[in-house]
C-alpha cells in the first residue's frame, strides 16, 4: 500500500507541477509511445541480456516486494523463538527424540506448530542442519557459527541480485533516455525546411525521450531496487536470530538463556517484550507435557 502511495505522489507532482506551470500534455502524451518502445525495449534488451532465466524470474518476483514489504513480522520472530527453544528442550532431553523432527521437519509435531516457518525450505535447512551437525559432536561452537556466517552472507548475497539489476536498470535508462533524444534530434534535422512551430513540438518530443530516462530512473527504478534491497535486508534478520540461538545452544547455555539471547538479537520493531515471550514460552512447556 506504501508503495501504491509513493507512485501516486511521484506522478501528481511532477505532472501536477507541470501542468501548474503551463505546460501543455499535448506533446508528452504523443511523444510518449514512441519514446517508450526506444526507452523501455532498450532498457528490457539490456535486461535479458545482463542475466539468466532464473535472475529474470527471481528480480520479476521480488518487484513485488516493494508492495508487500517484509514477509516476516512481529508474530513470525516470537514463533521463531517458541520453535526453537522446544527443539533445544527436546535435545537437551532427549538426542534420540530429535532426530524425528530434523530428518522429518515437514512431518515433525514441533515443526507443524508453526505453519509458516515450516514452509521456508532456508528456515528449515539452517535450523535442521545445525542441529544435526551438533548431534554429530560437529558442536565447535566457533567452526558452527563461521560455517553459519558464510552460509547467510551466500544467500544474502544472492538475494540481493534482484536489487542490483534494478539499479542497474536505473543506472542505464538516462542514457537510454539521451539516446532517444538524439535520435529525436536527428529526425528534427531531417526537417529542418519547416516551420518553427513544427520544428518546436519536434524537439519539444525528442526531449521527452530525455524526460522519459530521467523520470524512470529515478522516480521508479532506483527507489525499486533500494526499497528490495532494504525489504531483502529485513527479512535476512530472521535468519540471522537462528545462527545467533542455536550459536548459544552450542556455548550450553539454559535454553531460556539462549532464546534471550535470540529476543536481545531481533529488530526493535519486531522484538517481543519479555513477559509476553515468557508467556508464550510457558504455553509451550505446557503443551509439550
Amino acid at each position: 500500500m506504501v508503495g501504491i502511495i509513493g507512485i501516486v505522489i511521484v506522478f501528481v507532482m511532477v505532472f501536477g507541477g507541470y501542468l501548474l506551470a503551463g505546460g501543455k500534455m499535448g506533446i508528452i502524451v504523443k511523444a510518449l509511445p514512441f519514446e517508450m518502445i526506444m526507452i523501455g525495449g532498450a532498457a528490457l534488451g539490456a535486461f535479458v541480456i545482463s542475466n539468466d532465466g532464473a535472475g529474470i524470474k527471481h528480480t520479476v518476483k521480488d518487484i513485488g516486494k516493494v508492495f508487500k514489504g517484509p514477509k516476516w513480522k512481529s508474530d513470525d520472530y516470537k514463533d521463531l523463538l517458541c520453535l526453537l527453544f522446544e527443539l533445544i528442550r527436546v535435545a537437551r532431553s532427549n538426542p534420540v527424540a530429535l532426530e524425528e523432527h530434523i530428518e522429518g521437519p515437514e512431518d515433525s509435531a514441533i515443526f507443524s506448530k508453526y505453519p509458516k516457518i515450516q514452509a521456508d525450505k532456508e528456515a528449515l535447512g539452517l535450523i535442521c542442519d545445525t542441529l544435526r551437525s551438533a548431534s554429530m559432536n560437529y558442536d565447535d561452537p566457533h567452526q558452527v557459527e563461521e560455517v553459519l556466517e558464510k552460509r547467510l552472507e551466500a544467500t544474502l548475497h544472492h538475494k540481493q541480485h534482484s536489487s542490483h539489476t534494478l539499479q542497474n536498470i536505473a543506472d542505464g535508462l538516462p542514457a537510454l533516455g539521451i539516446v532517444a533524444a538524439v535520435l529525436g534530434v536527428i529526425k528534427t534535422m531531417a526537417s529542418i525546411d519547416q516551420p518553427p512551430e513544427i520544428l518546436g513540438k519536434m524537439i519539444g518530443g525528442a526531449l521527452v525521450g530525455t524526460f522519459l530516462g530521467v523520470f524512470l530512473a529515478y522516480g521508479f527504478f532506483g527507489p525499486f531496487a533500494a526499497k528490495v534491497k532494504a525489504v531483502i535486508e529485513e527479512d535476512a534478520h530472521f535468519y540471522f536470530l537462528i545462527r545467533e540461538v542455536l550459536v548459544a545452544n552450542l556455548y550450553q547455555h539454559a535454553p531460556n538463556i539462549c532464546i534471550e539471547v535470540g529476543r536481545q538479537n531481533t529488530p526493535d520493531h519486531h522484538r517481543p517484550n519479555f513477559s509476553d515471550l515468557e508467556e508464550a514460552l510457558k504455553a509451550t512447556k505446557q503443551d509439550a507435557a
